[in-house]
């Protein structure tokens, strides 16, 4: 089986984290967040994913090398943005794809059946097959409401107001090659605003969908996700959590510091003593200060924070940061790469 995901976003709302790392290898408890999606696909029997990047495209190539656990891992490279659906076109062109094949949103945190999604795209012998979650808030969503039979009876792109359902499009397709053929070569097109909806009444299924779903596109949803992996609220493979339910790679020295509950300190950080990390991410090589509290928050690669800081609930610092001693960097702040706060 083979599956694209599409990886070529630039990661705005994960700002200032994504601006020097592409989101699809961001660390997500320790791990590049694109490791995560691998390993789900492959236990569903994905033997070859190709990744479609855009934004820092090189650097996914680096860090993912051309095979990852039993997946081999092929790329596509969008010199200009092509929308969800033109990297799809762009792979066929390339001969890289099967009959049939999994299109998938690269943000996104799952432990969906996979593998019953293909088997009733199979039964009801669809030309492309979405799977749908139910969500409180569909307005940042694709709603798609269905007939009885699974049949899509429209795609109602991020509706404002009232809409027929909360079962809404989460980034996973099984597809038919035939669908191609409604995409332009070369120009940008969008599945969710051009593809799908001239499906709707022509092979378009929407399969409702058990288990863990999360778009991890905001600081916000990107610590939920943390604090669910660190819970086995969704499935992973993980080394399990310390008694605080934390994850302290090594080498990192934390002695006399409180880790946790719910924190990550990922390899080759240094935490002095007396130090509180509460429920937030140490990303590699951040140096906390003796004394500092960092409550809830989100630290980019080789971030410095001084004795006695204080780092309050939803921050986020971009790598190289630098808080001073006694510092404080407000709740909600944003820190952008290599700033000195203050």
């Amino acid at each position: 089986m083979q599956a694209l995901i599409l990886a070529g976003g630039e990661g705005t709302r994960l700002r200032p984290l994504t601006s020097t790392v592409p989101k699809p290898v961001l660390p997500l408890a320790g791990r590049p967040f694109l490791t995560f999606m691998i390993d789900w696909l492959a236990g569903h029997g994905v033997d070859q994913v190709i990744l479609s990047c855009g934004f820092l495209s090189d650097q996914v190539e680096q860090v993912l090398g051309g095979r990852y656990g039993g997946v081999d891992l092929t790329y596509v490279h969008e010199d200009e943005p092509l929308g969800t659906a033109g990297p799809v076109k762009l792979a066929e062109a390339g001969g890289l794809l099967q009959d049939r094949f999994l299109v998938l949103n690269g943000d996104v945190l799952t432990d969906m059946d996979v593998t019953a999604q293909i088997a009733r795209h199979e039964e009801t012998g669809a030309r492309a097959t979405l799977a749908l979650v139910p969500v409180d808030d569909t307005s940042s969503y694709g709603v798609v409401p269905t007939n009885p039979d699974g049949s899509v009876v429209a795609f109602l792109e991020k509706t404002k107001g009232e809409v027929p359902t909360n079962l809404i499009n989460a980034g996973c397709y099984v597809m038919e090659s035939d669908v191609l053929s409604l995409i332009p070569e070369g120009a940008p097109c969008s599945f969710e605003r051009d593809v799908f909806p001239a499906l709707v009444g022509d092979g378009l299924y929407g399969h409702a969908s058990d288990g863990y779903w999360m778009d991890i596109g905001t600081p916000e949803r990107y610590l939920q996700a943390t604090w669910d992996l660190l819970a086995g609220t969704v499935s992973s493979n993980l080394p399990p959590s310390d008694e605080s339910g934390s994850l302290i790679y090594d080498p990192s020295i934390t002695s006399g510091a409180r880790i946790g509950p719910q924190a990550v300190v990922g390899p080759h950080c240094s935490v002095g003593a007396g130090a509180v990390i509460d429920r937030a991410v140490l990303q590699a090589g951040v140096i906390v200060g003796a004394d500092a509290r960092i409550v809830e928050s989100i630290l980019g690669e080789g971030v410095i924070v001084g004795e006695g800081a204080r780092i309050d609930r939803g921050a986020v610092l971009g790598a190289g940061a630098e808080v001073p001693p006694a510092g404080h960097v407000p709740a909600g702040e944003r820190v952008d790469p290599g700033v000195r706060v203050g």
